[in-house]
């Protein structure tokens, strides 16, 4: 099982395995680092993408081309498909507990704390765009959620998506109106401090700056709320399930995910940075609904596993270690406490230097947890938080 993403292995019953899950998990941590691998390189990293150094959507070369392509791929995408899927861990959990009488949320209360606590560390030392702490506490109220009624929960549902439609579009006239002026560019401070700082110099100026760099699970709390709900509601409909149903749900999730989702985030990619919310928090979740339908498709047409699919599964069954492990290795390569190749290569081998450090740290994801679970049950975070827990 893995803490981050709770474990799909019982669902119907004592025997029951959802392998779909472990998949589409490993496809959600190997896709948001395809998001996350930009805030790596861009001048000022992790401040950067908060001060207008991320970079546009361009089609003006090749090479700009296939950078945009792949930062609107994933842009806002496998961030929803991570909290769907959290979602569907959380009802799993649920499920568990109730077949065994146990209370409830009864022990998932310390669970979703010491999850808070590892993303607190995580923000703190590794990543300043850490995920774990919004989700530690958007984990907290849908447990409880859980107790209430399908009526009570869906009504929960639809005020969530409404708040969040309505604060995504305020803020996205807000941008629109001050136009080229909301970015006022990198400070020079922060490029040289990711570019030739100190490690405990970094960790300085995320605790300094904690409440800029904690914006997003606050302006995103509403959406995170409507996709855990979503992802309870999805497993319980059988959306995941080797069956018939699962099928034909998955199908309609990819014409209707990707019918709307694509054309949306073209649109919003296009339009330029004043558009950014409506890409990422929009368009991204909806899409992420056609990722589900498109890997559940193309998952029940494999028929022997290859090493790609083997990889994913991996990676999906050892998700937190994952998740740490690929924020880790860019942080290391790509800031001046490692190899710096942000400050060594910058501009001048973009794309292709960014999208090669993608493909290099996901290989090293899939290869280290094929080669990991092969000796253990589960992954090395995994099995400290076990450990802690139980203790």
């Amino acid at each position: 099982m893995t803490d981050i993403l709770p474990s799909p292995a019982k669902a119907a019953g004592p025997s029951t395995r959802l392998p779909l899950l472990d998949v589409l998990r490993g496809a959600a941590i190997i896709g948001t680092l395809m998001t996350n691998v930009w805030v790596f390189t861009v001048p000022g990293a992790e401040w950067g993408v908060l001060t207008g150094g991320q970079p546009q959507t361009s089609f003006a070369s090749f090479p700009e081309a296939a950078g945009s392509v792949m930062r609107m791929l994933a842009n806002g995408k496998f961030l929803s498909l991570l909290t769907i899927l959290f979602g569907v861990g959380l009802a799993i959990q649920y499920a568990s507990a109730r077949r065994r009488g146990k209370p409830w949320p009864g022990r998932y209360r310390g669970r979703a704390l010491f999850l808070f606590a590892e993303g607190t560390v995580h923000f703190l030392l590794v990543f300043a765009w850490d995920v774990l702490m919004g989700y530690a506490v958007t984990a907290l109220l849908v447990a409880w959620l859980l107790t209430r009624s399908d009526r009570a929960r869906h009504r929960v549902m639809c005020w969530a998506a409404g708040a969040h439609l309505t604060l995504m579009g305020l803020l996205t006239a807000v941008l629109a109106a001050e136009g080229a002026q909301s970015g006022a560019g990198v400070s020079r401070e922060a490029v040289e401090l990711y570019a030739h700082g100190d490690w405990t110099d970094q960790v300085a100026f995320r605790l300094e700056n904690a409440l800029a760099f904690r914006v997003e699970p606050v302006l995103s709390f509403f959406l995170l709320l409507f996709l855990f709900l979503l992802g309870v509601r999805l497993f319980r409909a059988g959306a995941f399930g080797a069956d018939e149903t699962g099928r034909r749900i998955r199908s309609r999730m990819l014409v209707w995910g990707l019918g709307l989702g694509a054309p949306l985030t073209v649109l919003t990619a296009a339009a330029g940075p004043e558009l950014f919310l409506l890409d990422r928090y929009i368009a991204g979740p909806l899409t992420a609904v056609g990722y589900i339908g498109l890997i559940g498709v193309l998952v029940d047409r494999v028929r022997r596993p290859g090493i790609l699919l083997n990889g994913l599964t991996c990676v999906g069954r050892t998700a937190l270690s994952g998740y740490v492990l690929q924020n880790v290795l860019c942080m290391f390569l790509a800031y001046g406490i490692g190899l710096g190749l942000a400050h060594r290569l910058g501009e001048s081998w973009q794309p292709w230097w960014v999208m090669g450090l993608w493909a290099v740290v996901s290989a090293i994801l899939m290869a280290g947890s094929v080669l990991w679970l092969r000796r253990f049950r589960t992954g090395p975070l995994e099995s400290v938080q076990k450990w802690a827990l139980r203790r």
